[in-house]
């Protein structure tokens, strides 16, 4: 057996102005896919050992040997930050790549995808349903297509007809890609073996769901994917999953959406009405999404509740903008409420500001420097701050370029970690690169919605807050302009039933 391995994944927030060219992505080609460990590195998660989110294998290789099947690596190509949209050049050579090494590889029994699910291209929208559509054209209709997807993927009903099984990432802060991509590997080598033929059947949920209101330890989320774990334990049904889809994309394909996958014609009816009933039980759900976090209304509110806090650190989330979910990241709100209200002890991370940072880096550690730093990149929420401080550590990358150079400038009490491009701080690592220790000091401002799971995980307390940016999180203030309406929370009070919508799970 031989199962071509391939893959393009970003996430697309389309509001930023930020387009994202090939040089912003890492890529593995060929016998590089197979044995680098990016894949099945486990989110930090404070579990060892043999941990619930401990990946199996420590590579492809590793995986494919243990499954019995020869593989044809391609290549993949992840992009280095979510942001705007790809630029429809670069997504093009990446995506001509992949098409002609499937088309040269020769006799091929299955395609299995590492994708994201939200990625736009410029001229193009759906990346993922396109790259489908190519490697389609070339592989047939008889060779099985399996795909790996973040919870927050955005699909198409051509995504659905073209794509036989996809597997979805189930935790949210996410810990399990590694798993994900193996069920769907495992997913698809058994319906080669065994002769399946896997039949959608999807339904597209009218949502925009914020992953930090969907989060996957409490409700209603927590018993949603319990009743997945039900339905896929049933005869006849190879897999069920909640997407719960990417609420900062404005295309016209953006919503939660479900899939029940039947192993054969014969099991579809099954499939059908299954993912009927998962698709209404989470629209049923729709008002019940909220934060599993405390929530402060504003800055102000958020740095008052910290600096009265028992804790000794405290992690709050500029959740407005946050460049995990495609934000450009240089908001200087956050930073400007810490200093005015004088703030003795905190850390901002950070602000991507290439000008700002080179002139720390000329000047040197122990240096006091003058900038205007900020607000470049989103000049909408807010334009540059004019700051003075000294110049405390400088970080220097080596390797591959990839990697953002930092340097920390004191500002009164407000250590800023600054970067020479965009840049997100998802682990302790990240801050101590920058020469801090966050648990060391009072407050730590870091540019997410939800906190990454080892941030979560070490946090003694984490608090949210809502601030401006093209990640806010009360969506009725974005300019949505391609969304198809209605859909919840934009609109409200309409009435909706489940239509299945993919030609292989279709029937009215």
């Amino acid at each position: 057996m031989r199962i071509a391995i391939a893959g393009i994944s970003h996430e697309s927030l389309n509001f930023s102005p930020v387009s994202v060219s090939l040089e912003e992505f890492r890529v593995w080609r060929g016998e590089e896919l197979l044995q680098a460990d990016s894949q099945f590195a486990p989110y930090e998660s404070g579990v060892s050992g043999k941990g619930k989110y401990c990946p199996s294998y420590a590579t492809l290789a590793e995986m494919m040997q243990d499954l019995g099947v020869e593989a044809a690596p391609i290549l993949h190509a992840n992009a280095l930050a979510p942001s705007g949209v790809v630029q429809e050049r670069a997504y093009l050579q990446l995506r001509d790549e992949i098409v002609a090494g499937i088309r040269q590889a020769g006799h091929l029994d299955g395609v299995c995808l590492i994708l994201h699910g939200a990625l736009l291209v410029e001229n193009i929208w759906s990346g993922e349903t396109d790259l489908v559509r190519s490697i389609r054209a070339v592989v047939g209709q008889d060779v099985p297509i399996a795909a790996r997807l973040d919870l927050h993927g955005n699909l198409t009903e051509e995504f659905a007809n073209k794509t036989d099984i996809w597997t979805v990432y189930r935790t949210a802060p996410h810990r399990d890609a590694a798993q994900t991509l193996e069920r769907a590997m495992t997913l698809l080598v058994r319906s080669i073996r065994e002769g399946l033929r896997p039949r959608p059947a999807f339904v597209r949920v009218p949502l925009l769901l914020p992953g930090e209101i969907s989060t996957t330890d409490v409700e209603p989320m927590k018993s949603l994917l319990a009743r997945v774990g039900e339905i896929e334990r049933q005869a006849g049904i190879l897999t069920a999953e909640i997407l719960v889809g990417f609420a900062w994309a404005d295309a016209a394909h953006a919503s939660s959406s479900v899939a029940v996958i039947a192993e054969d014609e014969a099991h579809l009816p099954h499939a059908r009405h299954e993912v009927k009933r998962l698709a209404q039980a989470m629209w049923d759900e729709r008002h019940n999404f909220t934060f599993d976090q405390e929530v402060a209304a504003s800055a102000d509110e958020a740095i008052d509740l910290a600096l009265a806090a028992e804790e000794g650190t405290v992690f709050i989330a500029d959740s407005g903008d946050n460049p995990t979910a495609g934000t450009p990241g240089d908001v200087t709100h956050f930073l400007a409420r810490l200093l005015a209200k004088q703030t003795p002890d905190a850390i901002l991370a950070g602000i991507p500001d290439g000008t700002a940072a080179r002139a720390c880096f000329e000047q040197g550690v122990g240096a006091t420097v003058s900038l205007r730093l900020g607000g470049k990149l989103d000049s909408e929420h807010g334009g540059p701050l004019d700051v003075t401080g000294v110049v405390e550590h400088l970080y220097r990358p080596g390797g591959d370029g990839k990697e953002a150079a930092i340097a920390t400038l004191r500002v009164g009490g407000v250590r800023v970690l600054i970067s020479d491009r965009r840049n997100y701080y998802s682990a302790l690592d990240d801050f101590r690169r920058a020469g801090v220790e966050p648990l060391e000091h009072k407050i730590v401002v870091v540019k997410l919605g939800y906190l990454m799971p080892e941030l979560r995980d070490a946090a003694p307390r984490e608090i949210l807050a809502l601030t401006p940016g093209y990640s806010d999180m009360d969506l009725t203030r974005l300019p949505y302009r391609q969304v198809t309406r209605p859909v919840f929370p934009l609109d409200k009070g309409f009435e909706w039933r489940p239509m299945i919508s993919n030609v292989a799970g279709y029937d009215g």
